[in-house]
Protein backbone atom coordinates (compact mmCIF):
# COMPACT_ATOMS: atom_id res chain seq x y z
CA UNK A 1 0.00 0.00 0.00
CA UNK A 2 2.79 2.40 0.80
CA UNK A 3 4.28 2.07 -2.66
CA UNK A 4 0.91 2.81 -4.26
CA UNK A 5 0.79 6.08 -2.33
CA UNK A 6 4.21 7.10 -3.66
CA UNK A 7 3.40 6.69 -7.36
CA UNK A 8 0.89 9.56 -7.62
CA UNK A 9 3.26 11.86 -5.73
CA UNK A 10 6.13 10.98 -8.09
CA UNK A 11 3.90 11.47 -11.12
CA UNK A 12 2.75 14.89 -9.95
CA UNK A 13 6.38 15.82 -9.21
CA UNK A 14 7.35 14.81 -12.73
CA UNK A 15 4.51 16.89 -14.19
CA UNK A 16 5.61 19.85 -12.09
CA UNK A 17 9.22 19.51 -13.29
CA UNK A 18 8.10 19.29 -16.92
CA UNK A 19 5.93 22.37 -16.57
CA UNK A 20 8.83 24.24 -14.94
CA UNK A 21 11.14 23.23 -17.81
CA UNK A 22 8.54 24.41 -20.31
CA UNK A 23 8.18 27.73 -18.48
CA UNK A 24 11.95 28.25 -18.46
CA UNK A 25 12.18 27.36 -22.16
CA UNK A 26 9.44 29.88 -22.93
CA UNK A 27 11.24 32.61 -20.93
CA UNK A 28 14.49 31.89 -22.75
CA UNK A 29 12.73 32.04 -26.13
CA UNK A 30 11.03 35.31 -25.18
CA UNK A 31 14.39 36.79 -24.15
CA UNK A 32 15.94 35.74 -27.48
CA UNK A 33 13.06 37.25 -29.44
CA UNK A 34 13.43 40.52 -27.54
CA UNK A 35 17.21 40.58 -27.97
CA UNK A 36 16.90 40.06 -31.72
CA UNK A 37 14.09 42.59 -32.07
CA UNK A 38 15.93 45.30 -30.12
CA UNK A 39 18.48 45.45 -32.91
CA UNK A 40 15.87 47.21 -35.03
CA UNK A 41 15.61 49.93 -32.37
CA UNK A 42 19.40 50.33 -32.31
CA UNK A 43 19.52 50.54 -36.10
CA UNK A 44 16.82 53.22 -36.13
CA UNK A 45 18.31 55.25 -33.28
CA UNK A 46 21.90 55.17 -34.47
CA UNK A 47 20.87 56.02 -38.02
CA UNK A 48 19.22 59.16 -36.68
CA UNK A 49 22.28 59.95 -34.58
CA UNK A 50 24.42 59.57 -37.71
CA UNK A 51 22.14 61.99 -39.56
CA UNK A 52 22.20 64.55 -36.76
CA UNK A 53 25.99 64.38 -36.63
CA UNK A 54 26.14 65.10 -40.38
CA UNK A 55 23.64 67.95 -40.12
CA UNK A 56 25.67 69.58 -37.34
CA UNK A 57 28.96 69.06 -39.15
CA UNK A 58 30.51 66.26 -37.11
CA UNK A 59 32.61 63.32 -38.25
CA UNK A 60 31.24 60.51 -36.06
CA UNK A 61 29.61 57.52 -37.80
CA UNK A 62 28.01 54.43 -36.25
CA UNK A 63 28.46 51.33 -38.40
CA UNK A 64 25.20 49.79 -37.21
CA UNK A 65 23.27 52.65 -38.83
CA UNK A 66 21.73 52.51 -42.27
CA UNK A 67 23.61 53.18 -45.48
CA UNK A 68 20.52 54.65 -47.13
CA UNK A 69 20.37 57.38 -44.50
CA UNK A 70 24.00 58.20 -45.30
CA UNK A 71 23.02 58.65 -48.95
CA UNK A 72 20.19 60.96 -47.93
CA UNK A 73 22.62 62.85 -45.67
CA UNK A 74 25.07 63.37 -48.54
CA UNK A 75 22.37 64.62 -50.91
CA UNK A 76 20.84 66.88 -48.26
CA UNK A 77 24.23 68.36 -47.44
CA UNK A 78 24.61 69.47 -51.08
CA UNK A 79 21.18 71.12 -51.11
CA UNK A 80 21.89 73.39 -48.14
CA UNK A 81 19.71 74.42 -45.20
CA UNK A 82 16.47 73.27 -46.85
CA UNK A 83 18.15 69.90 -47.29
CA UNK A 84 18.61 69.59 -43.54
CA UNK A 85 14.86 69.66 -42.97
CA UNK A 86 14.32 67.14 -45.73
CA UNK A 87 17.13 65.03 -44.29
CA UNK A 88 15.44 64.86 -40.89
CA UNK A 89 12.04 64.09 -42.42
CA UNK A 90 13.23 61.35 -44.79
CA UNK A 91 15.65 59.73 -42.36
CA UNK A 92 13.09 60.05 -39.57
CA UNK A 93 10.63 58.12 -41.73
CA UNK A 94 13.20 55.41 -42.52
CA UNK A 95 14.21 55.15 -38.85
CA UNK A 96 10.52 55.04 -37.90
CA UNK A 97 9.97 52.08 -40.21
CA UNK A 98 12.81 50.19 -38.51
CA UNK A 99 11.45 51.13 -35.09
CA UNK A 100 8.09 49.67 -36.17
CA UNK A 101 9.85 46.45 -37.17
CA UNK A 102 11.29 46.41 -33.67
CA UNK A 103 7.89 46.99 -32.11
CA UNK A 104 6.24 44.13 -33.99
CA UNK A 105 9.27 41.83 -33.72
CA UNK A 106 9.32 42.17 -29.92
CA UNK A 107 5.74 40.89 -30.01
CA UNK A 108 7.05 37.81 -31.86
CA UNK A 109 5.72 38.76 -35.29
CA UNK A 110 7.87 36.75 -37.71
CA UNK A 111 6.97 38.95 -40.69
CA UNK A 112 8.59 41.94 -38.95
CA UNK A 113 11.81 40.02 -38.51
CA UNK A 114 11.76 38.81 -42.13
CA UNK A 115 10.91 42.12 -43.79
CA UNK A 116 13.26 44.08 -41.53
CA UNK A 117 16.09 41.65 -42.18
CA UNK A 118 15.49 41.79 -45.94
CA UNK A 119 15.63 45.60 -45.94
CA UNK A 120 18.70 45.65 -43.72
CA UNK A 121 20.40 43.09 -46.01
CA UNK A 122 19.63 45.31 -49.03
CA UNK A 123 21.11 48.22 -47.11
CA UNK A 124 24.22 46.10 -46.58
CA UNK A 125 24.45 45.54 -50.34
CA UNK A 126 24.27 49.32 -50.81
CA UNK A 127 27.19 49.69 -48.42
CA UNK A 128 29.04 46.99 -50.29
CA UNK A 129 28.77 49.02 -53.52
CA UNK A 130 30.54 51.95 -51.84
CA UNK A 131 33.11 49.54 -50.31
CA UNK A 132 32.32 50.30 -46.68
CA UNK A 133 33.45 46.84 -45.63
CA UNK A 134 33.46 47.50 -41.89
CA UNK A 135 29.79 48.55 -42.01
CA UNK A 136 28.98 45.56 -44.22
CA UNK A 137 30.61 43.22 -41.71
CA UNK A 138 28.65 44.81 -38.88
CA UNK A 139 25.44 44.52 -40.92
CA UNK A 140 26.18 40.79 -41.26
CA UNK A 141 26.68 40.46 -37.50
CA UNK A 142 23.47 42.39 -36.78
CA UNK A 143 21.55 40.23 -39.25
CA UNK A 144 22.84 37.13 -37.46
CA UNK A 145 21.71 38.53 -34.11
CA UNK A 146 18.30 39.42 -35.53
CA UNK A 147 18.05 35.95 -37.10
CA UNK A 148 18.54 34.37 -33.68
CA UNK A 149 15.51 36.35 -32.50
CA UNK A 150 13.55 35.13 -35.52
CA UNK A 151 14.45 31.52 -34.72
CA UNK A 152 13.06 31.91 -31.20
CA UNK A 153 9.80 33.52 -32.40
CA UNK A 154 6.87 31.11 -32.40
Amino acid sequence: MASAGMAPAQASERVLQESQRAAVAKMVATARVRAGARWFYWIAALSMVNSMVVIFGGNLHFVVGLGITSVVDAVAKQVGSAGSVLDIVINGFVAGVFALFGYFAIKGQRWAFLVGMALYAMDGVLLLTVRDFFSVAFHAYALFAIYRGLQAAE
